[in-house]
C-alpha cells in the first residue's frame, strides 16, 4: 500500500470498511470502469481515466483526485486521472475544503481566477499537480485512448460523444452547488466528497477481484 500520513491513512481504512449501497444500474455502470481498467492491465497498456462534468469546478475534480488515491492505494501504477468541464471555471475551494478534511494537503500558485493545485499525501509530495479547471479537450488531458466518466447529467447530456474515448460511462452525482450560502453548504460538499470516494473504492475492488 501506498505511503499515506496517517489522517489519510485512517480515513481510507473507514470508507472501505463503510457500507456502500449501489442501485443494480449504478453497479453496472461501475463495473463498466473496472472491466476498461481490468482490461488495460491484461494488455499492460497505462490507463488514462477523464472525469467530466459542466464546469470542472466540483464532482470532477473530485472524481480526479480520488481515482488517483485509490489506484495509489490498491497499488495500480498504470493509473491516471484527469478531469474537464464543457467549459473552464475554477475548482471550487468549498470541494478543496471538503477534501481537505479526508488529510489530502492541497497546496495552490495563489490567488487567481483559475488557480492551478497540487495534492500531497505524504512528505515525498507533491503526488497530483495541475489541477485546475479546464474544458475536457485542453491539451494537458489525453486526446485519445482513455475512458470518459461523466459525473454530472448535464455534461452527460450535452456529450453524448467524447473525441477519442475508447469509453464513455455515466455516472452522475448531485451538484454541491445546490447548498452554496447555506448552513448545510459543508455538510453537502463533504457528503459528495465521500460518495464518490467510497464508490470509486468500490469500483477498484472489482478490478482486485478480476
Amino acid at each position: 500500500m501506498a505511503n499515506f500520513n496517517p489522517t489519510l491513512s485512517i480515513y481510507l481504512t473507514e470508507i472501505l470498511s463503510s457500507p456502500v449501497e449501489l442501485s443494480e444500474q449504478r453497479e453496472e455502470d461501475l463495473k463498466r470502469i473496472s472491466q476498461y481498467i481490468s482490461g488495460k492491465l491484461l494488455e499492460k497498456k497505462k490507463i488514462s481515466m477523464v472525469f467530466i462534468c459542466t464546469h470542472n469546478s466540483r464532482r470532477s475534480h473530485m472524481g480526479q483526485v480520488w481515482a488517483q488515491v485509490w489506484a495509489e492505494y490498491f497499488g495500480i501504477s498504470a493509473v491516471s486521472t484527469y478531469s474537464g468541464g464543457t467549459e473552464a471555471t475554477a475548482f471550487h475551494l468549498n470541494a478543496v475544503a471538503a477534501m481537505g478534511k479526508s488529510g489530502l494537503e492541497f497546496s495552490s500558485d495563489g490567488p487567481a481566477v483559475n488557480p492551478h493545485f497540487q495534492v500531497s499525501w505524504n512528505e515525498e509530495g507533491p503526488q497530483v499537480s495541475g489541477i485546475f479547471s479546464k474544458k475536457f479537450s485542453h491539451e494537458v488531458n489525453p486526446q485519445k485512448d482513455f475512458i470518459a466518466i461523466m459525473v454530472c447529467a448535464d455534461a452527460d447530456e450535452a456529450c453524448p460523444f467524447v473525441p477519442g474515448a475508447e469509453s464513455r460511462v455515466a455516472i452522475p452525482y448531485d451538484d454541491p452547488k445546490a447548498f452554496d450560502g447555506t448552513s448545510e453548504e459543508a455538510d453537502k460538499y463533504e457528503e459528495r466528497s465521500i460518495q464518490i470516494a467510497r464508490e470509486l473504492a468500490w469500483m477498484y475492488q472489482q478490478v482486485r477481484r478480476s
